[in-house]
């Protein structure tokens, strides 16, 4: 099983959250930042040749034998819809048509969402602002770990099992410890989604949607790409809750590693959150940073120093932190 993490609890902060503290002194030094404020007009036409590619490779998979289909899903697929889950990200802060058209980043999202199989492009956008806003929040920051998961997977290997099903945690966590009532645009958006499946099926068959599917969950899980999930926000160095990575994955991820930039400013597309770290550079280059995703993700699963309780956490008002 590997070694016990030593972490017995959450990391409780009494302070605020850095980011709108940071964002008020960068724009007081670098006011220029706000002109990078604003919609990223290529994001529409990535997303249509992301969505395109996926439906015209299945011509290809559907021919395929089993292991090929695993593998390519691993690889390509799942690498791919990847990227649409974080051009999603990028669509949930309205910057594929800007805060003037929210129904149409809506509509952009629910289209984004079909190769990915499961509905979740609108739930998200609720979800992760939240994240944003209340960053740490035991209620409503959903992208930390349950304390029942931390203490489950709190082993080597139960760090890699955890891993594996990490984007099962990230689809049914919310529903078990902060459940919303489902909204009309949510259920639009699984209904669409629901028609699209059954038309892949019928048309390519279940390989296909097989193939589309399992990359979404493969690649959410132990997969180079995925380490920005664990990069974020683990506390790899005592204090630190949030981490950018400057490395060349950025490219398939609509530089999602820039997070520290991203979380200062939430309204700067992801295209152009490398400017804002080069005008500001005294704020972030001192920062602890990482260089590598899956080296993250090997000192997550060895080091007994960091696993699900390595996240700093922040009690909800009118919750008690239980001793």
């Amino acid at each position: 099983m590997g070694q016990h993490v030593s972490r017995t609890d959450f990391e409780w902060s009494y302070t605020a959250e850095p980011h709108a503290t940071r964002r008020k002194e960068i724009l007081k030094k670098h006011p220029e930042i706000k002109e990078l404020f604003g919609h990223d007009p290529r994001l529409k036409w990535w997303v249509l040749f992301l969505v395109t590619f996926q439906i015209a490779s299945l011509f290809v998979v559907r021919e395929l034998a089993w292991p090929w289909v695993l593998i390519l899903s691993y690889a390509v697929g799942g690498t791919i819809n990847h990227s649409l889950m974080l051009a999603i990200h990028e669509i949930s802060h309205n910057l594929a048509f800007g805060h003037s058209r929210p129904l149409a980043n809506r509509i952009l999202g629910m289209f984004a969402n079909f190769p990915i199989i499961l509905p979740f492009s609108v739930s998200f956008k609720g979800y992760h602002l939240e994240h944003h806003k209340f960053q740490g929040d035991e209620k409503l920051d959903t992208d930390i770990p349950t304390a029942t998961e931390a203490h489950l997977f709190c082993t080597t290997f139960g760090k890699m099992v955890w891993m594996f099903l990490q984007p099962l945690f990230y689809a049914f966590r919310p529903l078990v410890t902060y459940p919303k009532t489902p909204t009309l645009l949510e259920i639009i958006n699984t209904t669409v989604q629901m028609v699209f499946n059954v038309i892949i099926c019928y048309y390519f068959g279940v390989r296909c949607l097989l193939y589309l599917a399992g990359g979404s969950l493969l690649a959410m899980g132990l997969h180079p790409v995925a380490g920005h999930f664990i990069s974020e926000h683990y506390m790899f160095q005592h204090g630190y809750e949030t981490y950018s990575y400057y490395g060349p994955l950025n490219y398939l991820t609509f530089n999602v590693g820039y997070h520290n930039e991203h979380h200062d400013f939430p309204y700067v597309p992801g295209s152009r959150l490398p400017q804002v770290k080069a005008l500001a550079p005294e704020f972030y280059d001192d920062l602890p940073q990482h260089d590598s995703w899956v080296r993250v993700l090997y000192h997550f699963i060895t080091d007994p120093a960091i696993g699900p309780y390595a996240r700093i956490k922040r009690k909800h008002a009118g919750f008690v932190k239980e001793e």
